[in-house]
């Protein structure tokens, strides 16, 4: 019995491992904030089309991103969006990401109840 409890933890834990990395398996490259146009704004993990017109806007009205720290003064980037992002984008270079990065839904531990 023990020995059968033991495959199934080890399933669980191939299970679990194959979905956190989707996400790296799917998309590689990053995107320049600073050349990068709309629609390869919105291939950036929960980027959509106002938040990419927003990141256009700054970079339109401020100049060019010096790091990448400084996407937290695009209004709906915060550092937890910043942390999701920093993998996947770049202040200098070519874009090369050729594909939208989803990240997997995280879980209830910074969820509100009642």
């Amino acid at each position: 019995m023990s020995h059968r409890t033991a495959i199934v933890i080890l399933a669980l834990v191939v299970a679990m491992s194959s979905v956190a990395f989707a996400a790296d398996e799917k998309a590689s490259g990053v995107v320049n904030i600073n050349t990068a146009g709309s629609e390869q704004l919105q291939m950036l993990p929960r980027v959509g089309p106002a938040l990419a017109e927003r990141i256009i806007e700054f970079r339109e009205s401020h100049g060019p991103f010096g790091s990448i720290d400084e996407l937290v003064a695009v209004k709906g980037i915060g550092e937890t969006s910043l942390d999701k992002l920093t993998p996947f984008v770049t202040t200098d270079g070519t874009t090369t990401l050729d594909t939208k990065v989803k990240l997997p839904r995280s879980t209830a531990s910074g969820s509100k109840t009642g």
